[in-house]
């Protein structure tokens, strides 16, 4: 099920996003949900790094290398995980 959502754009930000649809060959609505999805998904990153960072100045460890880090953080966030 989807919602609808009305927007309101400048016509600067408007002509940008048409910008971005047409390169992309996508719908303005694509793109503003794939542009959400990145947003958060970086959001959610930074939450990690952030956590990490700070369960390591706790323990005085090593920070990780990223891979490690990322699949560390990803099968914490799992059902069941550490």
């Amino acid at each position: 099920m989807t919602v609808r959502l009305e927007v309101r754009l400048d016509k600067k930000r408007r002509a940008q996003l048409e910008e971005i649809a047409g390169m992309q060959g996508a719908s303005i609505s694509e793109v503003v949900r794939v542009l959400i999805d990145d947003a958060y998904e970086a959001m959610i990153q930074e939450d990690r790094r952030r956590a990490v960072q700070e369960l390591t100045n706790l323990r005085g460890e090593a920070m990780p290398d990223p891979e490690e880090l990322s699949r560390q953080l990803a099968s914490a966030h799992e059902p069941g995980g550490i």
